[in-house]
């Protein structure tokens, strides 16, 4: 009896310590059904918790993000086989706002608008990661644009330069070389410390291979990232790979580094947001864009900063690309984002079509910028350039339909004509900024009027050889100094005028 009474009480001990010993994790998940799936959106029944901007998790690798809050359901955009979310399948929160890999790591490599590498070398290995949506800088976080951002173009670092931290638009019609002109400002970053990212919104995929190839043939990828959206994708993953990208862009700027951001181009863009609320019935405006499409725009572009000393001093310069319809830049798209910008660079394809390359109109492109971004020689050569080329346009104009001209409006043509083919340049050969200063002192003050155009190109390209070797003195001080100052000007005249002799 009292063996079996022992047996019992060990037996209950046991259980109980057994019970004890087991411990159980207890999970709280919300989990949501799909009511309604068609043409990459979802509507979602439950999720009640669920965040604007949240990602949602389909399951089968499958992921979309929560972008409207309604009444009775929540409506999530799908980034990818959105064709695999089928009514009644079940949705699961993730907790986690849309995010994307930042780093070192990403440098060299093309990835798609969600950070996943797709140029088939491999997994990226970081652990860092930053929400695509952030708060622009405040006042107090900046300071001034006052640091160039050299492109290469004369034209442009003379006429419309662009600072670190500045947002300068470039605009133009289809093949107009936008694409190759923001292309080249990367290539001129090479040894500035500047890291690139190059959004390509919309593109086809064979014309992002060619942007890679040059970029590696010229050596900047090491410094690049591409965010690929291609036209292929859905309109989500067009939607956020700008904002991708800047949130890459922002993780090196606050590291104090220096960034160049390219979205090319904003129209596509603007389309594929256009697609989306459409879809979400969301009510048209103007063009059928939804009402808060310059929003869209203005809190991409707002990021864009320069910021102060206490905070690191890094910066984020952005250059947007918009494609205007037959030259018309007061469309919703364009005057949305030239009021956002500090400047645009207008591409006119009249001037393409006549071989002038950059096709820069400078009659319309602005820097809001202006002098603070440029080094002191650019100042000092650059400040008539400007007039003389609107003036130039004018009157060449005017001289179709006159017969006799005065002998100054000859002299102003033949400069202006000097001026153009002095300002042409190839793509992918950026020039050093010292060089354009030479170039342009002599162009600007007349000195290669007597020139043939024809010779104007191989003299402008010969210049710098020949006076290092006929007066590195000089060259030396003005690269130290950074500009051409009244001590050396006389002996720099005559050298100038001694070169360009042989090209009479």
């Amino acid at each position: 009896m009292n063996e079996d009474i022992e047996q019992k009480v060990s037996l209950v001990d046991e259980i109980i310590s057994q019970m004890r010993a087991c411990t159980q994790d207890i999970t709280n998940e919300e989990v949501g059904i799909v009511l309604d799936s068609g043409d990459g959106i979802a509507r979602i029944g439950g999720l009640p918790g669920a965040l604007v901007g949240e990602m949602l998790d389909f399951g089968d690798g499958v992921f979309g993000v929560v972008f409207n809050l309604e009444m009775e359901e929540i409506v999530a955009i799908i980034f990818q086989r959105h064709v695999m979310v089928k009514e009644g399948q079940s949705v699961r929160r993730t907790s986690r706002i849309i995010e994307v890999p930042v780093g070192e790591a990403l440098l060299g490599r093309v990835v798609d608008a969600m950070g996943t590498p797709i140029d088939g070398l491999g997994p990226i290995n970081t652990n860092v990661y930053r929400s695509i949506e952030t708060s622009p800088p405040g006042v107090i976080e900046r300071k001034p644009v006052d640091t160039p951002m050299q492109t290469g173009y004369m034209v442009i670092d003379a006429t419309v330069p662009i600072g670190h931290g500045q947002r300068e638009l470039i605009i133009g019609d289809r093949q107009t070389g936008k694409t190759t002109l923001a292309i080249d400002a990367v290539l001129n970053q090479k040894n500035n410390d500047v890291i690139c990212i190059y959004v390509a919104i919309g593109q086809k995929n064979t014309t992002v291979a060619k942007v890679r190839d040059t970029l590696a043939e010229y050596g900047a990828m090491s410094y690049t990232i591409i965010v690929n959206a291609p036209a292929s994708s859905p309109s989500s993953m067009q939607y956020y790979a700008p904002y991708a990208g800047c949130a890459m862009a922002e993780h090196f700027m606050h590291q104090g580094r220096r960034t160049l951001v390219i979205y090319d181009d904003l129209t596509k863009h603007a389309h594929a947001y256009r697609n989306i609320s459409l879809l979400l019935k969301r009510p048209p405006g103007r063009e059928a864009y939804p009402g808060d499409i310059f929003y869209v725009h203005s809190r991409l572009l707002e990021r864009a900063s320069q910021m102060n000393d206490q905070l690191g001093g890094g910066s984020m310069t952005a250059l947007p690309i918009v494609e205007t319809q037959g030259g018309d830049v007061s469309a919703y798209i364009p005057t949305n984002v030239i009021s956002i910008t500090d400047g645009q660079i207008f591409l006119s394809g009249e001037l393409f079509n006549a071989n002038v390359r950059p096709a820069i109109n400078p009659g319309i492109s602005v820097s809001r910028v202006g002098g603070a971004a440029q080094i002191k020689g650019m100042k000092k050569v650059a400040g008539l350039l400007r007039l003389t080329l609107a003036q130039f346009r004018e009157k060449e104009k005017f001289s179709l339909f006159a017969a006799d001209l005065d002998e100054k409006t000859v002299e102003q043509l033949k400069r202006g004509k000097v001026l153009i083919e002095t300002l042409k340049q190839k793509p992918h050969q950026p020039v050093d900024v010292i060089h354009q200063v030479f170039i342009l002192f002599a162009a600007v003050n007349g000195y290669m009027d007597e020139v043939p155009i024809e010779n104007v190109g191989r003299a402008r390209e010969e210049l710098i050889s020949k006076i290092k070797a006929r007066a590195g003195h000089l060259y030396d001080q003005v690269e130290r100094e950074k500009t051409i100052d009244d001590t050396i000007m006389p002996e720099l005249i005559l050298t100038i005028q001694d070169i360009l002799k042989d090209y009479k």
